[in-house]
């Protein structure tokens, strides 16, 4: 997890999603300085899930990605070369309420809840029928 922490509704979520248990949760912080080199910082951030190289390969991973859009691709360039394909990605989305009226508003205070988890390596193996 790169983003957020988990509350256990999002736990519950992301099983329903996957159907599997999750085994453990890993949370890293994504905070870079901007005025340093993205790409040490990055590696740095993945190395911090200690994950081993077998567990990089073999682990089914669903990865919360960093809301910031540069160190997503980063991070998912680092992924895709430790793993050997893009691994699951989950997408959250901000959780709306009913107004009185029947529409809808941003929850306050603002939250969020787990909306899918997209394979990015079908997506990829998909757009490369598209070449």
């Amino acid at each position: 997890n790169y983003s957020h922490p988990f509350t256990p509704a999002h736990l519950e979520q992301i099983e329903t999603l996957t159907g599997k248990k999750i085994e453990r949760v890993v949370e890293v912080h994504s905070q870079i300085d901007s005025q340093q080199p993205l790409v040490p910082q990055v590696l740095a951030l993945v190395e911090q899930t200690q994950l081993t190289p077998l567990e990089w390969q073999t682990a089914d991973l669903v990865i919360n990605p960093p809301a910031l859009n540069f160190i997503a691709v980063v991070l998912l360039a680092e992924l895709h070369g430790r793993c050997g394909y893009f691994p699951a990605m989950l997408r959250t989305r901000p959780v709306l309420e009913r107004r009185p009226d029947g529409s809808f508003q941003p929850a306050t205070p603002p939250r969020y809840e787990a909306a899918e988890v997209i394979n990015l390596q079908a997506v990829r193996d998909e757009a490369r029928k598209r070449r």
